[in-house]
């Protein structure tokens, strides 16, 4: 059973973007050095604002990137990777669970 979970944002940038994006996830107090977290992708996410992805977006960006957590640090968080086959432009959201 998850004992946190959240969303966060991956930004590749404005044009030509990039195919590397990473974000730092804080505000997990409970989390531990030694806690398991899984970022996954959800068909109908969307992001807003400038970047902004569609839903029909979202479901595409499986199929280019797979997003990755890092090791975590105690009572702070972890950092979130996204390495892509292809340039990326703009902000694809992903979701986020962890437990012990």
């Amino acid at each position: 059973m998850a004992t946190g979970q959240g969303t966060l944002e991956f930004d590749f940038g404005a044009f030509p973007g990039t195919n590397e994006a990473e974000v730092t996830v804080t505000g997990q107090a409970a989390i531990s050095a030694t806690s398991k977290v899984e970022l996954y992708l959800m068909g109908d996410d969307f992001t807003t604002g400038t970047g902004a992805h569609t839903v029909s977006d979202h479901r595409y960006f499986a199929s280019l990137c797979q997003p990755v957590a890092g090791t975590p640090t105690a009572a702070a968080g972890f950092i979130g990777y996204a390495y892509c086959a292809e340039k990326l432009q703009g902000k694809y959201k992903a979701r986020f669970i962890w437990a012990d």
